[in-house]
């Protein structure tokens, strides 16, 4: 279905123009976490993917361009986001393999079926209620607040919606880790893979924390190197942030 107030779009894009998404310009607006999300999932054939709290779509975008061989499901609770999305879907033309529905993840089991997916993404709020000024019928702080969710919600969600040994990815702030990874442990979601993520090589502090769970996996977990996002302190891209945005190096992912 068009969107309505077009004008109060900005129409983004990745890959040199390739993967185009649009955002309200006043509103919620996805940023490296997402794209950071997409490129630490681990895809090889086909794949049945939930986006959680997808948004505009970007990160099932992302992975509809990387992967062609996926399918994939958009969860979210905002209406209008839900709309933004389906319009990015036709825009990229990959309604045949992306599909996204309004939802509340509070509720899974009256829209999802239960151990559906094998793999699940998530880029949830990450905002404690009352850590600053918040209006509740805002777009961005609904994204980013857990006013309509918190982080156990989306866990659980994501617990119920993978399948027994399916893997769940998420991306959160450095500084809550013991919050996810005490979550992660109550919903028998075992930690794989870590990554933490720093702005630039000299900062002191790991930013984010790039995370692969397993339900019902094993015991060990691998502690991968850190990413830097920028070469230097208000500097470029470093060439691992290089990397993810390089179409070529993107669209190799696609080949055999």
């Amino acid at each position: 279905m068009p969107l309505e107030n077009t004008g109060q779009l900005t129409k983004d894009t990745l890959y040199d123009g390739a993967l185009i998404c649009r955002q309200y310009r006043d509103g919620y607006r996805f940023s490296v976490d997402a794209v950071l999300a997409a490129d630490f999932c681990r895809i090889s054939g086909p794949c049945r993917v939930l986006d959680l709290g997808c948004g505009s779509g970007i990160i099932g975008l992302i992975l509809a361009y990387l992967h062609p061989l996926v399918t994939i499901q958009g969860l979210d609770i905002q209406e209008d986001l839900v709309a933004l999305a389906e319009d990015n879907i036709l825009e990229n033309k990959f309604g045949r393999r992306f599909d996204v529905s309004l939802g509340d993840v509070r509720r899974i089991g009256e829209t999802l079926s239960p151990e559906s997916f094998d793999l699940v993404v998530c880029n949830p709020p990450y905002r404690k209620c009352g850590s600053g000024r918040v209006s509740r019928g805002d777009q961005a702080a609904i994204a980013r607040h857990e006013l309509k969710a918190d982080l156990n919600d989306m866990l659980a969600a994501a617990a119920f919606c993978v399948k027994n040994r399916g893997t769940v990815i998420l991306v959160y702030p450095a500084l809550r880790f013991s919050h996810l990874a005490a979550g992660l442990a109550g919903k028998k979601l075992t930690l794989r893979r870590l990554q933490p993520v720093y702005s630039y090589p000299e900062d002191n502090q790991a930013r984010l924390v790039l995370v692969e769970a397993v339900k019902n996996g094993g015991e060990e977990c691998r502690i991968l190197p850190p990413f830097y996002i920028y070469a230097k302190r208000d500097g470029a891209y470093s060439p691992q942030m290089q990397r993810i945005y390089d179409p070529k190096q993107s669209l190799s992912k696609n080949l055999p």
